[in-house]
Order: C-alpha cells, then sequence, then structure tokens
C-alpha cells in the first residue's frame, strides 16, 4: 500500500505544483470555489487515486488561491483536482461540478491515457477519466545552452508539424512523429538553409475535439489548435509521456536546434481552449474560472462569445487571465528555451470580455513590454474568425505579423491576374503601406504563399477548388477562395506541359519569396512539391495526407536543389535583408546608385498605370562592401518578354536563377553563372529571372 502523505497549509506561489526541500506545494485559482480536493495518483495508466487530499477552506485558501503542501511527496506523482461551489452558468456563469476532476492549468506536463472526451459526452462524468498533471522535478543540464538571438532581417522560418514531419515511415527515424524525430532530421534543416522552425501547437492539446462524424470516421484533432494545458508540451510528441518526460524530451530537441543554429518558434493558440461552448467538455478552466477565463454573454453568461469560430474565447484582457499568459509565454522562453512565438487568430485577444475590439488591449501591450520576452520573436495571425482584420496594425511595435496581403498579392500575380504591378511592387519592397506609417519596419512582416491552413503550394498550382471530402464535413470547412491556377487541368495531370509549368509557378513563388523585403516564411514541404490532393483544410488528417512524405526528397531533388540555392541567395545578398524600407533615393556608403529602380520592359519605366501588364522588373544595389547589385525580372504573362537590362560600371550581370530553364540551368551558385552579354534579356511567360552582378575586373 502506499503511503499516506502529511498536509501542510502551503503558500500560494507559485501556481502549479513545485518541488521543494519539504516536498510538493500544489496551488491553484478557484476564485468562487467553496471546497477543493487534490487527488494524487501513482501512474498515469492508475485507476483509482492514492490519496485524496480534502483542502480547509479556513488553512488552505488564501484571497483567490487554493494551497496545499504534501510532505516528502516525491516528483512522478499524478494529480488531478476537484472544486466544489455554485452551478449557475446562466446567471453568474459559474460551472462548478465537484464530480469531475480538472488538470492542473498550470502543469508542466499532462497525460491522457484514461481520457475519454466521447464516454463523457455519451455518460456524463466519470470517475477518474480526466487528463492528469504530473509532478516534475526541474534538474536539466542546457550545458549553456541560451535563446538565439539571430536577427530579424536575417530570419527566414520553416513551418512544420512536430507529428507529421516524421510520422511517415518514410522518415526513418526511431521515434516517428515525436520532439526526438526532429533532432533526427535537423541535418536536413541546416541543409536547407533556413534559420527557424515554427512548431504548429506543441502544447497539449484534445486530439478527441472533433465532431462526432469526424472521430467516428477514424479522423483526430492532428492540427492541434485545441489546447488544455499551456504550459505543458503535447504528449503526443514524446516517447515516454507516462514518465513524465514531456519536459526533458522537448528541452532536448530545443538545445539540439539550437547547437545547429536554428530557433525554435511555437504557434501558440491563446484565442480559445478545448473546452467548446456551452455543452463543451469540462477540462480546466470552465471548473476552476468559468467566469473569469472566457468571454461570457452578459444577459445570458451560459452563452459563450465566440470570436474564432471554436465555440469560445479566452477572456485575455481580464487582469488574471492576462498574467496567466504573460507567466506561460515568459515560462517557456526561461525554462524551455523557445525564441518566438506565433499567435494564431491573435485578433481575438485583442478583444475585450464583451468581445469588442480594444486600442490598446492590456495583454497584447503586456507581451510587447515583457522585459522576459524582450528578445523573442513575437508574430500575430492579425484577424480573428468574426471579421476583425489587423494586417498593418496590430497594437504594439515589435509585433511582427503573418501579412495576409502579401500572400494574396503573390498568389494573384504569379497566376497572371493582370493590374497588380502596384501592388506587388509595395508587397516585395516590404510592404510600407501598411507598416512605415506606424514607425514599423519591413521586419515586421512576415511573408508568405503558403502555411498549414490551406493549399500546400504543389496543390496551389495544381486546383482551383477545394477538395475536402475526406475530412466528412461535407465539404463545408475550408476557404472557397485560393487565389490558386491548376495551370489548365484541375489535379493530378500526365500532360507534360500541364506538369513543367506547375512545376515553373512553384519555383516562381519561391524565387519571389526569398527576394523580397520582410520575412519569408515556408511551409514544410513546399520545396519537394508535397501534395494533400486538393485538401486546404487538412486539420483532422494523421494521416498520408498530412505527414511528410521523405521520398520526395528523391523525386524533387531538382526542386529541393532549387529551394536551397535561393535560400543561399539571400543569405548572401545584404541587400535583401534590410531593416529599413527601400525608398529609391537612398544610396549605399559602397554604391553611387538608388537602393531600388524599378523598370518596366524598359529602364526606369514601370507600367504603374497599365490595367493589362503582368511583368515588373527592379535592381537592388548592393549593401556591403564586396556585395553586387541584383536585377530581377519577373514575367507573369502568357507570352516572353524581352527586359532592358541597366549597365553599372565595373560590373557584369551572370544569371543567378531563371525559372523558365530546365534544372540545373535553373539557378546556379556564383561561381557556375553563365555571364549574360547584350543590353536585354527575353525572360519566357511566366517566368522569374534574378542576375547577380559580379565585378568586371
Amino acid at each position: 500500500m502506499i503511503r499516506q502523505y502529511e498536509t501542510r497549509a502551503g503558500r500560494r506561489y507559485p501556481s502549479g505544483a513545485t518541488v521543494d526541500e519539504l516536498g510538493v506545494n500544489f496551488s491553484v485559482y478557484g476564485r468562487h470555489a467553496t471546497g477543493a480536493e487534490l487527488l494524487l495518483y501513482a501512474a498515469a495508466e492508475s485507476t483509482e487515486p492514492f490519496q485524496v487530499i480534502r483542502l480547509d477552506p479556513r488553512i488552505n485558501h488564501t484571497f483567490f488561491t487554493w494551497h496545499v503542501l504534501v510532505v516528502d511527496l516525491p516528483p512522478g506523482v499524478h494529480y488531478t483536482w476537484r472544486m466544489d461551489g455554485p452551478y449557475d452558468p446562466h446567471g453568474q456563469g459559474l460551472r462548478f461540478d465537484a464530480r469531475v476532476e480538472l488538470v492542473d492549468p498550470w502543469a508542466r506536463a499532462v497525460t491522457t491515457e484514461v481520457w475519454d472526451r466521447w464516454r463523457r459526452w455519451q455518460e456524463g462524468p466519470q470517475p477518474h477519466d480526466s487528463p492528469r498533471a504530473v509532478v516534475l522535478a526541474d534538474a536539466y543540464d542546457w550545458q549553456g545552452d541560451r535563446p538565439l538571438r539571430i536577427p530579424s532581417e536575417e530570419t527566414i522560418i520553416y513551418e512544420l508539424h512536430v507529428g507529421g514531419f516524421t510520422r511517415d515511415g518514410s522518415s526513418g527515424v526511431r521515434h516517428p512523429g515525436t520532439f526526438a524525430g526532429i533532432i533526427e532530421k535537423i541535418p536536413y534543416l541546416q541543409a536547407l538553409g533556413i534559420t527557424h522552425v515554427e512548431l504548429m501547437p506543441v502544447m497539449a492539446f484534445d486530439v478527441q475535439d472533433v465532431p462526432k462524424a469526424v472521430w467516428d470516421a477514424g479522423l483526430e484533432n492532428y492540427w492541434g489548435y485545441s489546447t488544455h494545458s499551456f504550459f505543458s508540451p503535447h504528449p503526443g510528441y514524446c516517447v515516454s509521456p507516462e514518465a513524465g518526460a514531456h519536459r526533458r524530451e522537448f528541452r532536448d530537441m530545443v538545445k539540439a536546434l539550437h547547437q545547429a543554429g536554428i530557433g525554435v518558434i511555437m504557434d501558440v493558440v491563446f484565442n480559445h481552449t478545448a473546452e467548446g461552448n456551452g455543452v463543451g467538455e469540462v477540462i480546466n478552466f470552465k471548473g476552476f474560472g468559468n467566469e473569469t477565463f472566457y468571454c461570457l454573454d452578459q444577459i445570458d453568461k451560459g452563452i459563450y462569445l465566440d470570436f474564432t469560430g471554436c465555440g469560445n474565447t479566452v477572456n485575455a484582457n481580464h487582469p488574471f487571465v492576462t498574467r496567466f499568459i504573460l507567466d506561460c509565454l515568459e515560462y517557456w522562453v526561461r525554462e524551455m528555451h523557445v525564441d518566438g512565438f506565433r499567435f494564431d487568430l491573435a485578433s481575438a485577444m485583442a478583444r475585450d470580455a464583451n468581445g469588442m475590439p480594444m486600442a490598446h488591449p492590456p495583454v497584447i501591450w503586456g507581451i510587447e513590454l515583457s522585459e522576459a520576452l524582450a528578445s523573442t520573436k513575437i508574430i500575430a495571425e492579425a484577424w480573428d474568425a468574426a471579421g476583425l482584420y489587423q494586417v498593418g496594425s496590430f497594437p504594439g511595435y515589435r509585433w511582427m505579423e503573418w501579412n495576409g496581403r502579401y500572400r494574396d498579392s503573390i498568389r494573384g500575380f504569379v497566376r497572371g491576374d493582370p493590374g497588380l504591378i502596384g501592388e506587388v511592387a509595395t508587397r516585395i519592397a516590404g510592404s510600407s503601406d501598411l507598416y512605415e506609417a506606424n514607425l514599423r519596419l519591413p521586419i515586421n512582416s512576415v511573408n508568405f504563399v503558403t502555411c498549414h491552413d490551406g493549399l500546400t503550394l504543389a496543390d496551389l498550382v495544381s486546383y482551383e477548388a477545394k477538395h475536402n471530402e475526406a475530412n466528412h464535413e461535407g465539404s463545408r470547412d475550408g476557404i472557397k477562395e485560393n487565389t490558386s491556377w491548376n495551370c489548365g487541368v484541375e489535379g493530378p495531370s500526365d500532360d507534360p506541359l500541364i506538369w513543367a509549368l506547375r512545376r515553373r509557378q512553384v519555383r516562381n513563388f519561391l524565387a519571389i519569396l526569398m527576394v523580397s523585403q520582410g520575412i519569408p516564411m515556408l511551409l514544410a514541404g513546399d520545396e519537394v512539391m508535397r501534395t494533400q490532393g486538393g485538401n486546404n483544410n487538412a486539420w483532422c488528417q494523421n494521416n498520408a495526407s498530412g505527414w511528410f512524405d521523405w521520398r520526395l526528397l528523391e523525386t524533387h531533388r531538382d526542386l529541393l536543389r532549387f529551394t536551397r540555392e535561393l535560400i543561399a541567395l539571400r543569405k548572401r545578398h545584404a541587400s535583401l535583408q534590410r531593416r529599413y524600407f527601400l525608398s529609391g533615393r537612398h544610396r549605399s556608403p559602397f554604391s553611387d546608385q538608388p537602393d531600388i529602380r524599378w523598370h518596366g520592359l524598359e529602364l526606369d519605366a514601370p507600367n504603374w498605370d497599365d490595367k493589362r501588364a503582368c511583368y515588373l522588373a527592379f535592381t537592388l544595389a548592393g549593401r556591403a562592401e564586396d556585395e553586387g547589385p541584383l536585377h530581377v525580372l519577373l514575367n507573369m504573362d502568357d507570352s516572353p518578354q524581352t527586359f532592358a537590362l541597366p549597365s553599372l560600371p565595373g560590373w557584369a550581370w551572370h544569371r543567378a536563377v531563371d525559372t523558365g530553364l530546365d534544372a540545373p540551368e535553373d539557378i546556379s551558385p556564383p561561381l557556375e553563372q553563365p555571364l549574360v552579354e547584350g543590353e536585354s534579356y527575353r525572360a519566357g511567360p511566366h517566368t522569374v529571372v534574378v542576375l547577380e552582378a559580379a565585378s568586371a575586373g
């Protein structure tokens, strides 16, 4: 029989379970709770607790907090809470239920072995069926590791799904679909040349949070935008979650990536939780402080305000919730050494308790001004699901944004939409129209063509309609307009001309992305034509459709080489990595040329007012002493176009990129680039050309 441990009053801070020389201190929020019980389990799969500790409100309750010290309790114990109090969801918004075990919102590790959402949904609360927190000791040898401080202008982001990146059998890793699997693929990431991985949600989430029809079809919440435990790495990405190895395994991954010079950005979901609306599950927040954590209708507090499309909206600007979010972010930086965060549907975090947008939302400014986050990348998805769109105007100065305007403009231009050259020039130059007036910079813009949400790059050039039948939601999910072009045939094609055009279009997108000012972001797999079969919302596809197929590295080795060389080109040109906006007037200390010159087919004569033009060219002056100019030609017309070339004394043009040529001529490193002779260059239809200048001497 496991011993019964002595208890003492404990202390309010810090929240969660903290190991010290006396034992373990437990502390949790419960402002309106009238009673609390702590349940201790020997293991993740234990069917019964070995000790139930009922807290005395006279001893173990201070202000909003319930706390207790369990003397000599060792790390490795699993635990849950039960909170008693009024159940008045429609009046006060309170949802206390002493039958339901709750997972600690501050848990550093959680397990889900006994968690069955669907049984609870059908039969009501079940004894001991909740996710459980694990008591962790804090010892870890970081070996001198610190978060990296890669300058934003040098940043190149690679968005990936931790599970899907190595889960396919073709990955060849020892532990597919885990943090450990990422470590084995670090050589690939290094060779690609990216500077940061942006990990889709890795905080513990509920894989069962899907509609019943989706679950019955054998699908699950794969992407992970359904968080319930914000301090815990997701147990499904751990090799040994039942042993509470979450934190060590995540830290091992971060340390290994840092040793390779690669930063870690986490995609975080503070706009909603896995608990859904009024008929959704009670996992933690509803049972500890429903009226605090969620935005509720002020007349009927049983109604959850939903600006996220996921059933609820976190009341992020309540003082207590703001502090919770800041503590969480600072924990991941301080204790887990992450380098940045991307905030899902961040505009929902700019709303007050009634759902109204705030001019100065405390949580947004708190993140902006946090000293602990001062060197951390903070990136907003600057919109929400209820129409609040803040690209270019997100509150604060440090905040970067996923630039949806960039995505839409470049997609339209590359598919051949006329009359976009002015808009495209603005996006390529860093989107000054969005950022400059607010004293922000090109590095506030995260440029992307594709991300997890939508078509992959291969599908963007192969489908014009979404094909989401496999999601079992009647194809109601996913956006309708993809700004895509199938190059003449919907879906797979054996026509060599169609296939060649699609591959050229993929290279066009990649090339434009890498010659644009701002921070480029790639979606994992786009460099090897990964497809989802036209599914533009593969959120529930934990299968081959949503996984990285490593056989594609050989199938599309020429495109992989193209991508690597493009990234190398960007890295060797300081002119592509600017902190400040291009003006056409400023001159480099090492050049008598303006920082940028815009052209059409003729030099210095861009067709800004031509509503039919699908071509544009520009020249960038070098910013470093040994850096030559760059000249870029963009022809998205159906016909070839001949562009005049600038003559720069002392320099000669060499062809670095021509997407209209077959590999390996489509891209060449400096020592292999052919000399371009003459005063013009003929660019084929739907082609991007990049010329690098080398000293004529």
